[in-house]
């Protein structure tokens, strides 16, 4: 017999009142909609006041949980993780494990078959999942030179994502700039980090042409359009998920050394994902880059994660913070920045987001040229964020 509720008096009607509990509030053991009531209350909701030695027959004996948190994990419930998107050395892997990640984004050595099963079993070797892989390609990818070199960079881009599927890699990261990312050098932080800072009036200065010359509005959405629409079906076709990562930073509509940046906007996001309605086109979200591409970041974040998480188009995330706004921001430690970054943790898990939550760029130290102190301090903090924001379900 399995253990029982105890009553000190013959059952009697008691065990028809008891299947009407156990129908009301335990439907089902893995729903998020179960309400979660102590012993105490059950008994009373069950009109039981006395325990004693009498047991419940076997067929109405039920797990009255006293743990709150016996939902999380659940299989209807996804979990966010901890990720990272640095070297997948053996020693980085290893490195990794200690911090707790499971999980990691890893360029292969080789742009093959073969490199991408070489990283993967890496991978595995260490007890690490590869979830994500970076495209093998120029980040201005499909959008420079005459339509001969774009189309070959396309099909390309294309035979990666084949590949990757062979592999069993799920997502393949990407960028859809002219530009690099923009800094104007680094500013002093805490303990004697040093924080990447952008300031436009300064990098400004520079008034030079890219190589490519100038780059309008137009002729960018008419490069990425004619990327996706030819990209975008073959990597529905392999189910394999494109995440473009958002242009870092935006700079004024007017442009910056001739070229507009069409994706350093939530309305360029907006209208990018828009571009194809596939469930494999979607955004490398990261919380940094968009938070400073906003006027006021501290408020505006929240509601920009809600609108592209609810359309599920947040694919990675690249959990940093900022000081700062848009033109005019620094590069923090996580906890230090203007960013509330527990509440944006609440509101991934509010729209449903399952996936790496990443570092992306942190502070700098000359004691720590591989920036292996801030990546750990970081993962820490993401791990720690993502237990307390399921722990309160």
């Amino acid at each position: 017999m399995r253990e029982g509720i105890l009553l000190d008096q013959p059952v009697g009607d008691k065990i028809a009142e008891y299947q009407e509990c156990k129908r009301a509030y335990e439907p089902n053991l893995f729903s998020s909609e179960v309400k979660m009531i102590s012993r105490r209350e059950f008994f009373q909701l069950a009109g039981i006041t006395t325990l004693g030695t009498t047991v419940l027959p076997e067929s109405v004996v039920v797990g009255v949980t006293t743990d709150r948190r016996s939902n999380v994990g659940k299989p209807n419930k996804p979990l966010m993780y901890p990720g990272t998107q640095k070297s997948s050395t053996k020693r980085m892997l290893q490195f990794y494990k200690r911090c707790g990640v499971n999980n990691v984004c890893g360029n292969p050595d080789q742009w093959s078959l073969e490199g991408l099963l070489e990283l993967k079993d890496r991978c595995i070797a260490n007890g690490i999942t590869l979830d994500i892989v970076p495209l093998g390609m120029p980040l201005s990818v499909g959008l420079l030179g005459d339509k001969n070199n774009r189309d070959r960079q396309i099909e390309q881009t294309c035979d990666q994502i084949r590949l990757a599927a062979k592999a069993g890699i799920p997502a393949i990261k990407y960028n859809m700039t002219v530009l690099n990312v923009l800094r104007t050098g680094t500013t002093g932080g805490r303990g004697g980090s040093r924080y990447s800072t952008w300031t436009y009036e300064k990098g400004n200065s520079n008034k030079s042409p890219t190589r490519a010359g100038e780059f309008p509005a137009e002729l960018f959405w008419e490069r990425i359009s004619y990327f996706l629409n030819r990209v975008i079906p073959v990597a529905t076709e392999h189910k394999v998920r494109m995440a473009c990562h958002p242009h870092d930073p935006g700079v004024p509509t007017t442009g910056y050394r001739g070229v507009q940046r069409v994706l350093g906007t939530v309305e360029g996001l907006k209208k990018f994902i828009s571009i194809s309605p596939s469930s494999y086109h979607g955004i490398n979200f990261c919380v940094g880059t968009v938070a400073s591409n906003l006027d006021n970041p501290s408020a505006e974040i929240f509601d920009v994660i809600r609108y592209f998480g609810q359309r599920k188009k947040i694919f990675n995330v690249h959990f940093r913070n900022i000081r700062g706004r848009r033109n005019n921001f620094q590069e923090v430690y996580p906890d230090e920045g203007d960013i509330n970054m527990y509440r944006v943790m609440n509101v991934l898990k509010e729209v449903g987001y399952s996936g790496m939550v990443m570092p992306d760029h942190v502070p700098m130290h000359p004691d720590d040229p591989d920036q292996l102190q801030g990546l750990a301090f970081a993962l820490g903090y993401i791990k720690a964020l993502i237990q307390v924001v399921y722990d309160e379900s």
